[in-house]
């Protein structure tokens, strides 16, 4: 638990400044438009039904599933603010250097920040629980493709974060960490737009997350997101090493 006092400091810079305040409610204002948009169309669909369509009328097809699509789209924008400050602001005030006299490993470091923007995407995520209960309060969802559909947000969130830090590990500047982890993320997104390669297609993001939408847990998937997390979370020691040898 050496990470502890790294993971403190960082939710209070979290909650001390706009940026938590500001990316929460653009998360949750842009949710909340879409899912009422969602709604809106399966009341419309529901009052103008006819007998034939009727198998076409799901809340979960309607709503849900399009729901933690919009979700994981805004998530591109979202993350990328969440990670553009932890190692660029450190780099630039020069309190880097002070950090590595603390008796602390670069592990502890690393998973300190790290924790603390998965933390703060999970409080968000959680707000948007309200849209559960309000289609359980009023409606039958399928509460498996919500768990499924949750547990996709989260894995994506802890891949989308660790290359964030990464970024963020190797430059000062907090627009350029914040603009060049939207880059790659988009990359890794629309790499299976480049044809019909199979190995493209693994590499995808958005490939891994359709079977979680759909609710489906398929074990690969956790695999690609949690070896995805790992890779970027061990490059970010590498830069912390490189830069501590020099220091």
């Amino acid at each position: 638990m050496k990470f502890w006092p790294v993971y403190k400091k960082e939710i209070r810079s979290y909650f001390t400044s706009p940026i938590a305040y500001v990316v929460m409610l653009f998360f949750l204002l842009l949710t909340g438009i879409f899912f009422m948009v969602f709604i809106s169309d399966f009341n419309f669909a529901s009052m103008n039904q006819s007998p034939y369509e009727s198998y076409n009328l799901n809340i979960t097809y309607r709503v849900v599933r399009p729901l933690f699509g919009n979700m994981s789209v805004i998530m591109l924008f979202v993350i990328p603010l969440i990670t553009m400050k932890p190692f660029a602001e450190e780099r630039k005030s020069g309190t880097m250097e002070l950090l590595f006299t603390f008796p602390l490993s670069d592990i502890d470091i690393v998973l300190g920040k790290f924790l603390a923007a998965l933390s703060l995407f999970l409080v968000m995520l959680a707000l948007t629980l309200v849209y559960t209960l309000f289609m359980a309060i009023h409606t039958n969802p399928e509460f498996g493709t919500i768990t499924s559909g949750y547990l996709g947000l989260l894995l994506m969130a802890a891949a989308f974060i660790a290359l964030g830090l990464f970024i963020s590990s190797i430059t000062e500047n907090q627009i350029i960490a914040a603009v060049a982890t939207f880059g790659v993320l988009l990359i890794f997104w629309i790499i299976q737009w480049t044809g019909s390669n199979e190995l493209l297609r693994h590499l995808s993001l958005l490939e891994h997350f359709n079977n979680f939408a759909e609710g489906m847990i398929d074990t690969r998937d956790i695999v690609y997101y949690l070896s995805f997390m790992v890779l970027w979370l061990f490059m970010t020691l590498r830069v912390l090493e490189s830069k501590k040898w020099r220091s």
